[in-house]
């Protein structure tokens, strides 16, 4: 039986506080009724036996004392279909795309529950993003965690829509499959309508919207609303995965948001803040959300996280993208030089990371010269970069004929390697084929990173080709 409450004693941001008779059930969902018979949804965020602490979803303006509180005795639960693929939703799941009301299968409980480590499948399966500086240096897994680390004002809105258009399973597709087992779950938190109407056209121009579900939270509505958007997100995506059978790719754009949301409520409780004010549990809340990624035995389905923050101050040792480092499983850079070159989309390899990288490339996919062309163009962009400083020093015409090799190796691993557009997808095999152009431009011996036999089937030497062209 719902109980309703007329003792509201304050409101404080997006808090509101009331007294109760007895002990009410911790993230219980609440219907505030304000006295002009309006009513806001909330989220018992504290409780103890005299009183409450409720989080309100659509903002406290027009709510007073004089407001009445009920508690529903349930827990925030969406509403899952198959039939969400196609549709756009608010940050709190409600449709506002036109179409029809959500005819749920089931509802579920937007907490989630933690994998099983014993359950877990080790994500070994290689999905292509059609970018050569993902794909080739920091490759995505099946069932991974891997954030893209930007900055404001970078591109990486742009890099999001360019993965969640091209993004595919190739080892299912060569077997034959039509690759419609593969969905898109896009949570944006704190956009601006700008970009929201961006990211729309850009859903529909292409199609993509077919096979994803779309949560927007704009940065006019609540900031409180933007802690449940991801949830609802991963919740959506861990029924396609592990009940439909999908393979689900989730970007969340942007965690920065996210996390500011976090510390203003955290401030409206009056907490003990942590680092630069943010809420001392922030690396557990981030890790509820991120450990939600992976793989069940006996699952056909996964779950593969690409998490966006903005770094304040293309600092990477805030302690949102600090924090985010350690749970996930690796990082990718938005580099604001790179960018300002022009160089599309701005991917940094060196600082970029895929620890699980290895596990899916190789040998399961046929293509056994793909971690030896990475970790040799690694090296050698490395040695290029670090020679371009030397350059700025003593001028190119000091260095050697090798180094310069390396200069220019650099300038187009940059120019061709890593810049590429928005609108091209480029397969694995092409990725590597441009890889192997840019080694053939160095010295065989200077390729100590990749096998021999490799080294004699893929090496483009110029005097034969000189030889070839004169037949």
């Amino acid at each position: 039986m719902q109980k309703e409450y007329k003792t509201i004693t304050e409101i404080s941001g997006p808090l509101v506080f009331a007294e109760v008779d007895e002990p009410v059930g911790y993230d219980e969902i609440v219907e505030i009724e304000t006295p002009d018979g309006s009513v806001r949804r909330g989220q018992v965020l504290e409780t103890t036996s005299d009183h409450v602490a409720i989080q309100v979803f659509e903002g406290t303006g027009g709510i007073d004392r004089n407001s009445s509180v009920r508690f529903l005795g349930e827990t925030l639960k969406m509403k899952l279909t198959e039939d969400l693929l196609g549709r756009v939703l608010d940050g709190s799941g409600q449709p506002i795309d036109g179409g029809p009301e959500i005819e749920p299968d089931e509802r579920r409980d937007i907490v989630g529950e933690a994998i099983n480590p014993y359950s877990r499948e080790y994500p070994e399966e290689f999905i292509q993003t059609g970018v050569s500086a993902i794909d080739g240096m920091n490759t995505l897994v099946r069932g991974q965690k891997l954030p893209i680390f930007s900055g404001s004002g970078l591109p990486h809105n742009d890099l999001a829509l360019q993965i969640a258009r091209q993004a595919s399973v190739p080892e299912e597709e060569e077997e034959g499959e039509d690759g419609s087992e593969f969905a898109v779950i896009f949570g944006a938190m704190g956009i601006t309508a700008e970009e929201a109407n961006e990211f729309m056209d850009d859903f529909e121009r292409t199609g993509a919207l077919e096979r994803s579900v779309v949560f927007m939270n704009l940065a006019d509505d609540p900031a409180v609303e933007r802690t449940i958007t991801p949830r609802l997100a991963l919740t959506t995506a861990e029924y396609l995965a592990f009940d439909k059978g999908y393979h689900v790719l989730t970007i969340l754009t942007d965690m920065t948001n996210y996390c500011e949301a976090l510390r203003e409520i955290g401030a409206a409780r009056e907490e003990v803040p942590g680092r630069r004010g943010y809420p001392g549990y922030m690396y557990t809340d981030l890790a509820t959300l991120y450990e939600r990624a992976g793989r069940i035995k006996g699952r056909e389905g996964s779950v593969t996280q690409i998490p966006i923050l903005t770094m304040p101050g293309d600092d990477d040792t805030h302690p949102i993208p600090d924090l985010t480092g350690y749970i996930t499983e690796g990082q990718i850079y938005v580099d604001r030089d790179l960018n300002s070159q022009g160089v599309k989309p701005p991917i940094d390899v060196l600082p970029s990371l895929s620890r699980l990288m290895d596990d899916g490339i190789g040998e399961g996919l046929t293509r056994a010269d793909h971690a030896d062309v990475s970790d040799q163009l690694y090296a050698a962009y490395a040695e290029g970069e670090d020679l371009r400083d030397l350059v700025n020093i003593v001028g190119r015409e000091a260095l050697s004929e090798r180094d310069n090799k390396y200069l220019d190796l650099a300038d187009r691993f940059e120019e061709e390697f890593v810049q590429q557009g928005y609108e091209t997808n480029r397969s694995i095999d092409e990725t590597i084929e441009i890889g192997w152009d840019l080694l053939s431009t160095l010295p065989k011996e200077e390729l100590n990173r990749v096998d021999e036999e490799l080294i004699e089937e893929h090496y483009r030497d110029e005097d034969s080709e000189l030889v070839e062209l004169d037949a």
